[in-house]
């Protein structure tokens, strides 16, 4: 590991917690500003259009 001597300084008690809080901070803000700052993925998640192909009229006839 190439910081093993981080933890004869930070107890891993401490030190862990605080390592997994300031990932999580960091994706939920990465993840807040895609959402906010574009529109496809706002769609994406609502579903987007809804609009249903028609099929042509002689799709059916041989």
């Amino acid at each position: 590991m190439i910081y093993g001597k981080l933890w004869c300084v930070v107890k891993p008690s401490v030190g862990i917690p605080i390592i997994i809080g300031a990932v999580a901070v960091a994706s939920f803000s990465v993840h807040l500003a895609i959402v906010s700052n574009t529109t496809w993925v706002k769609a994406y998640l609502n579903g987007g259009n809804k609009a249903v192909a028609a099929a042509p009229a002689d799709a059916g006839k041989k």
